[in-house]
């Protein structure tokens, strides 16, 4: 069997997506499935029993995909973080390492702060990096306590997200991309808002991050998944920054309709806390083997507007 963990969630649901389609339906489903109904190709395992479960039942279990987590960059609770992201995390690291299962986890693109020491998923680098916010301090803590440990699984990777879009993120609210966004407003209003800079080095709307649709994530994890060697933390975005304007520009463009753009201020919450840029150096992931293109910004977004918006649907 293979577990996901986080498998009611948006990059979670999508690995179960492309899993059913190379023919792996033997899943092991772990999330709060309080409101869900059964799937049929599956097993669902509630989170908070999922270190006991997998403790039961290892000899059945070919590989442990965790990339559920408490993903709201706005949450300060340190101590619910904590419990979620570094120390659930440590418990399935252990277990993996007693029955020698291999591990793929989710790290943060949010660990790297604002870049005071590149975008390099170089490990002499990740007891330096300095997030901006308790989210991204969780993430990093579990990084530099894995990349510390003499036992590790015999194949782990820790996999850094940069800024994931595409469907089934229909259900996160204001953490969803800022495509779902523009294409709800430019339905709504035919216009869309982009946050203004309050960093004199950026003009409005040339903010830049590293956007990658998750159909390449999840092509990624199951690289990973059949792939079995050069353990350690790598970087998983797109490797090219783009514009918030490119963005929101590209979403009417697949909407085929001309841009309306407008400003307004960065809530103050997240202002200071804010990522003016990030890009991934994907170098990493390319030396040990994944050639597969990843979807240029206009490429995924076309595909996510049409395939998956215009329609609700899920992938």
């Amino acid at each position: 069997m293979i577990i996901v963990t986080g498998a009611a969630g948006f990059i979670g649901s999508c690995l179960v997506q492309k899993l059913n389609e190379e023919g792996y339906t033997d899943l092991v489903l772990v999330d709060d499935f309080s409101d869900a109904e059964q799937n049929k190709n599956a097993e669902l395992v509630d989170r908070e029993l999922f270190p006991g479960w997998l403790e039961e039942n290892h000899k059945t279990v070919q590989f442990v995909f965790h990339i559920g987590a408490r993903t709201d960059t706005a949450e300060f609770d340190r101590a619910l973080l904590w419990k979620l992201n570094t120390d659930y995390t440590k418990e399935l690291w252990s277990i993996c390492i007693t029955y020698g299962l291999p591990l793929v986890y989710a790290s943060s693109a949010a660990t790297y702060g604002l870049g005071e020491f590149g975008y390099d998923d170089d490990h002499a680098l990740i007891p330096k990096l300095k997030p901006l916010n308790p989210y991204g301090e969780s993430k990093n803590e579990f990084d530099k306590w894995a990349i510390s440990q003499e036992k590790q699984p015999y194949f782990w990777a820790g996999l850094k997200f940069f800024n994931v879009y595409g469907p089934n993120e229909y259900h996160k609210g204001r953490m969803a991309s800022v495509i779902l966004h523009t294409y709800k407003q430019i339905r709504k209003t035919g216009e869309m808002k982009l946050f203004r800079s309050h960093n004199p080095e950026f003009k409005d709307g040339e903010q830049m991050r590293d956007f990658v649709y998750v159909k390449d994530v999840v092509n990624v994890l199951f690289f990973l998944m059949n792939h079995r060697k050069n353990s350690g933390i790598y970087n998983l975005g797109s490797g090219k920054a783009r514009t918030f304007y490119d963005l929101a520009a590209s979403t009417f463009r697949a909407l085929g309709q001309e841009p309306r753009i407008s400003y307004i201020d960065t809530p103050a919450d997240i202002r200071d806390t804010y990522q003016y840029f990030t890009e991934a150096n994907m170098q990493k992931i390319r030396s040990i083997g994944y050639d597969l293109p990843f979807h240029s910004l206009e490429e995924g977004i076309h595909d996510y507007v049409n395939s998956y918006l215009i329609s609700q649907r899920y992938w």
